[in-house]
């Protein structure tokens, strides 16, 4: 029978250097403080309003590049030099690649320091010999060297920093996202408010000059002696009162389009000439596939930047909580120290050392667990603002369905007003010149008239604005693949760098 050789001082020796290798390979592996765990969020089957608002929903909308539903190449021509040129989105893209350097910082921190020094003293020192003086030196030091250490991650308090870097990044990425949803439709919206503030001054000139047309016929009478003065006088009133909306509604136009200009990153009258030509109002465009509301949490970016922000919260717990153990250091150097510049680099001038390092805040434990419990409680934080947001989310979806359904039921009604009002001026005219029917009833059907036609041309744009509001709170406007991490615009700042 075989008996187990006891093991040498050398094999001890071997032996402990492989459990703390094992050791410390475990620990390596783990990291203190609570993993990010996605949060979880009820939400409903469908969509309430979705009947009530009976949608004519098109599966061919691409929420991706939701506008091009409106078929109007000047408004896809306006979101593309938004896109390109937007204030707003620029400074989104900066956050983006501030985040990325940030995390090249916390990268470094997981890596070792190497630091180079070199120096030259002249002095004197003293000897002494059985406590009597007896003589000084004067000479010259010449030292130079490297200093290295390496902080060992054991409890993973830099790997959490990479973490929350990472998630800061995405946290910026999703933020430029919705910096690019609220873009694209709010330079739709400003849009389509000019066309339609552009449609309501061609329906007020149109009865400008149909109510003119009716002036110049009081005028006749009167002067034929069918009428007396108070019939053109009121003709008048109502000429002035309607040609009184028109400066207001060109102040207006001539605002929404300052307002796009500005969106695009030019001066506000930068687009004043290429906007001024009047043109219809794209028409309505289907309602895009609405999908579930779980849908809406991958969605929206603002949804995914409050996720991302719970992570970040998340592994800051795991930062502060690695304050509580001890830092273990391996530290070294080597390098040169001579007496004579001649024989400064030379092998029997070498020095160095090489070892580990200890250190242990044993008396800043209280504050290192209140900052514990201040992350903890920006992590709650956190998690209840991504629940705020993802019931807004919900809401403005829900909203935008009644509201865009409700303004189509609207938007009909307002066009029956509009024929009948046209024959009741037609037929109040007619009368009136034929002598059998007051000028009063002219002057009533002409106002509801003009009344009718400016509320259909608000409603028609009403109902797209409205459709750019739905298009807006299911989150379109990006795409997955998009390069909206920052990443061609470091490169390029890279490339231009180096071109100078």
């Amino acid at each position: 029978m075989n008996k187990l050789a006891k093991p040498t001082p050398r094999g001890r020796r071997t032996l402990s250097a492989a459990a703390l290798g094992l050791c410390l390979g475990l620990l390596a592996g783990c990291a203190v403080g609570p993993d990010f765990q996605p949060p979880q969020v009820e939400t409903p089957a469908k969509w309430s309003a979705e009947q009530a608002a009976k949608p004519q929903s098109d599966q061919n909308v691409d929420l991706t590049a939701w506008w091009r539903a409106f078929d109007d190449p000047l408004l896809e021509s306006l979101i593309q030099r938004a896109v390109a040129a937007n204030p707003d989105l620029k400074l989104a893209e900066a956050r983006v690649r501030q985040a990325m350097a940030q995390r090249g910082v916390s990268l470094a921190a997981l890596g070792p320091s190497l630091d180079a020094s070199g120096s030259y003293s002249r002095g004197q020192s003293r000897t002494s010999s059985g406590g009597q003086y007896a003589g000084s030196n004067i000479g010259d030091q010449y030292v130079a060297g490297f200093d290295a250490s390496w902080e060992l991650d054991i409890f993973g308090g830099a790997r959490r920093g990479l973490e929350s870097a990472d998630a800061q990044i995405r946290a910026n990425v999703e933020d430029r996202r919705d910096v690019l949803v609220t873009l694209t439709a709010e330079v739709a919206s400003n849009y389509l408010a000019l066309r339609t503030t552009q449609q309501r001054i061609d329906v007020a000139q149109n009865n400008l000059a149909a109510q003119q047309r009716t002036a110049q016929i009081t005028i006749k009478r009167y002067q034929a002696g069918f009428a007396n003065g108070l019939e053109s006088a009121q003709a008048q009133a109502q000429v002035a009162s309607t040609a009184a909306q028109i400066p207001a509604l060109e102040a207006t136009a001539r605002q929404t389009m300052h307002n796009i200009a500005i969106l695009l990153g030019q001066p506000p009258a930068a687009l004043v000439a290429e906007l001024s030509a009047a043109a219809p109002a794209p028409l309505t465009p289907p309602t895009p596939p609405l999908g579930l509301p779980a849908d809406l949490l991958r969605r929206r970016p603002d949804i995914r930047r409050a996720e991302a922000e719970i992570h970040v919260a998340t592994a800051n717990i795991g930062v502060a909580t690695a304050e509580l153990f001890p830092k273990i250091n391996i530290i070294g150097s080597s390098g040169y120290s001579a007496s004579q510049a001649a024989s400064w680099f030379t092998p029997a001038n070498l020095i160095w050392s090489f070892g580990p390092s200890v250190s242990w805040n044993l008396f800043g434990s209280g504050r290192t667990k209140a900052q514990i419990e201040v992350q903890k409680m920006l992590e709650e934080q956190a998690v209840i603002a991504y629940r705020q947001t993802v019931l807004t989310a919900m809401r403005e979806v829900e909203d935008a369905l009644i509201v865009s359904g409700k303004e189509v039921q609207r938007r009909a009604l307002l066009a029956q007003a509009v024929q009948a009002n046209q024959k009741a001026v037609a037929l109040s005219l007619e009368l009136y010149t034929q002598g059998h029917g007051d000028f009063l009833s002219v002057l009533e059907a002409q106002r509801s008239l003009y009344s009718a036609q400016d509320s259909l041309a608000q409603s028609a744009g009403g109902a797209a604005t409205d459709m750019v509001a739905l298009y807006k709170a299911l989150g379109g406007g990006w795409r997955e693949n998009d390069a909206d991490d920052g990443r061609q615009a470091k490169a390029k700042d890279e490339a231009n760098a180096a071109a100078q």
